[in-house]
């Protein structure tokens, strides 16, 4: 039979759980991560003649994905991945990038969905539950720290420098301004390992009462 233990800490600890996965995955998957600098489409030719330049816009790079605007297209800019293997990512340094917050995301989204049984269930195989969670949050942390040190240094790769100049060098962004990508990461990183001494904090058992005896 199921008893829900409901504390303050324990729903504290699960909300954390929860909004420093789902922030760490979008982070993840956005194309903002890079921001160039502003450029013009090139004009294009049609039937009645060419055409003018579209208006300025700042294209967007990020691990796996870009949004840029194609001077075709009449519906806006374009956003989709420029990689469709692991090996076409722009640098190996953004290919070891993407293992470490893969793994990263990946104890924290398990985090996340044990954090909801933990209402019902202190302790699996012996084990506090709320330790092996803190354990694993602190490790996803690491990761996440690693992925985001070894991030600037694949700007120098000729993809980043498409998007921002021949200026770009390794932790040089030249012409470009990081954005969401690396803000989220770093807003959302410390709540893993700040989220695992919470997890320790578990609710306490009522003491039973202490029976005295006459004499």
């Amino acid at each position: 039979m199921c008893h829900v233990i409901v504390t303050c800490r324990s729903m504290l600890w699960t909300l954390l759980s929860i909004v420093a996965a789902f922030g760490e995955l979008i982070a993840f998957m956005s194309t903002d991560w890079l921001v160039g600098y502003p450029r013009t489409p090139d004009a294009v030719f049609g039937p009645h003649g060419a055409t003018a330049a579209g208006e300025a816009y700042r294209p967007t790079l990020g691990i796996y994905g870009r949004c840029i605007k194609l001077p075709h297209m009449q519906r806006g800019i374009l956003c989709g991945p420029y990689a469709v293997h692991f090996g076409e990512i722009a640098s190996g340094f953004w290919q070891a990038t993407s293992i470490f917050l893969a793994a990263g995301i990946l104890l924290l989204c398990a985090v996340a969905f044990i954090s909801v049984f933990t209402m019902c269930f202190q302790s699996i195989m012996k084990k506090s539950i709320f330790n092996v969670c803190g354990l694993l949050q602190g490790i996803a942390g690491l990761f996440l720290i690693l992925g985001l040190m070894l991030y600037p240094a694949g700007w120098g790769s000729d993809k980043v420098q498409l998007y921002c100049g021949p200026d770009s060098a390794p932790y040089r962004t030249g012409l470009c301004a990081p954005w969401a990508g690396p803000s989220t990461l770093q807003w959302a990183a410390p709540c893993s390992p700040s989220s695992a001494p919470s997890s320790r904090l578990r609710p306490r058992s009522p003491r039973p009462a202490t029976k005295f005896r006459r004499r």
